[in-house]
């Protein structure tokens, strides 16, 4: 593959951006158990492959990058051959020196190929720099490809969130400590 360019978002990209194929495929789910008694709280992720592949919806709404995209900390590009073939979001928590990522997406006939990664790297490199200790990740639980990619930086899983999403999926958050 070409190599892959980061830079800001600027208002020519969005209508590229929303053309993607936000969907992702999946072939694993976590299967959550909750026990609870009186003194104890047990919550149980077990990861589950499926019987056969799963199309998964965008749990946010593509058309809302026009109306949304300035209001975010950090809007990542990524180019590739004069293309466009991904996008991250973050917005920033100066108060906790925090930012949550909230959206990594690359066209669907591109993924696997280290973009993703690339604007994760970028984004942690930005967030370094400006003195931001900690970055957390939001992602549909049922993402398991993204789950995945995270897990192999060694982001770690922080908590969940049920009925997160407007769609109301439930949303897994990991951590990655800037240093």
């Amino acid at each position: 593959m070409a190599e892959i360019e980061i830079r800001p978002a600027i208002s020519n990209d969005i209508a590229v951006l929303e053309s993607f194929d936000h969907s992702c495929e999946t072939t694993h789910v976590w299967q959550v158990t909750n026990i609870i008694n009186k003194d104890h709280i047990n919550v149980d992720l077990k990861e589950v492959r499926l019987p056969r592949v799963l199309r998964l919806a965008y749990p946010r709404r593509e058309e809302s990058l026009k109306d949304t995209w300035t209001k975010h900390t950090l809007f990542l590009v990524a180019r590739c051959e004069d293309n466009l073939v991904g996008y991250l979001i973050l917005d920033e928590n100066l108060d906790q020196e925090s930012a949550v990522i909230r959206d990594v997406v690359v066209t669907s006939h591109l993924r696997r190929q280290g973009i993703a990664t690339t604007l994760l790297f970028a984004a942690q490199d930005w967030l370094k720099k400006r003195g931001t200790t900690r970055l957390i990740l939001e992602i549909p639980a049922k993402n398991h490809p993204m789950i995945a990619l995270v897990r192999k930086l060694r982001f770690e899983f922080s908590g969940m969130v049920d009925r997160y999403y407007a769609n109301h999926d439930m949303a897994f958050f990991f951590v990655s400590l800037l240093k």
